[in-house]
């Protein structure tokens, strides 16, 4: 029997009490994990609930900033604070230090791999972020990118419902062509993956 092609959901921007919560069901529904890259100070009492009820689903935790701000241009001890105080207040919620670093608008520079100790991860995307992309392109752009190793870049910001619809597209599809999906740990994991410093990742081959 030959592997099962792999892929990694992953959502940006959340936690909130609303389109997180929409994510989740559709998760929940299709019984796959996912992996929610969080910005720091979107986590107040409430959506840390939500948070904490995404890791008992099954879904990890990974680090997207505390303020999403472009990071390229701050200096290393702002990003350091970035990095840490968003580290804490994940910690709090599932008890683990996040492995895997998203940056906001996916803008690096040189020095943010030397202050940042954690994997670097893009993703294939769908401009979901816009809400004039509609859920059937939304479905259609992720679909026509998707390979064995993938990590899918879709965002639960709130009001973002058009995500959570497009889910009924993409996770469908995806397990009739015979993916098996993971948490981004999971992936890197199950492909044996040696990460390389400098390098930002929206496959794991």
């Amino acid at each position: 029997m030959t592997e099962r092609p792999l892929a990694a959901l992953t959502f940006d921007d959340g936690p909130n009490t609303e389109t997180t919560v929409e994510v989740l069901e559709k998760l929940k529904k299709y019984s796959v994990p996912a992996t929610f890259f969080l910005i720091g100070n979107n986590i107040d009492e409430q959506s840390a609930a939500v948070a904490a009820a995404a890791v008992k689903q099954g879904c990890e935790l990974e680090n997207h900033s505390l303020t999403h701000s472009d990071m390229s241009v701050m200096s290393r001890e702002e990003i350091r604070k970035e990095l840490e105080k968003t580290d804490g207040k994940i910690h709090k919620i599932c008890g683990r230090t996040p492995e895997f670093f998203r940056p906001p608008y996916i803008a690096v520079a040189e020095h943010m791999y030397d202050c940042i100790d954690k994997t670097f991860i893009c993703g294939v995307g769908a401009d979901d972020w816009d809400q004039n992309v509609g859920v059937r392109e939304r479905i259609d752009r992720i679909l026509a990118q998707i390979s064995d190793g993938v990590i899918i870049l879709l965002h639960d910001s709130k009001g973002n419902g058009k995500t959570a619809e497009a889910l009924d597209g993409i996770i469908p599809a995806m397990l009739d062509a015979g993916y098996d999906f993971v948490t981004v740990s999971e992936l890197f994991k199950r492909k044996n993956a040696s990460v390389k410093k400098g390098e930002i990742y929206s496959f794991v081959k």
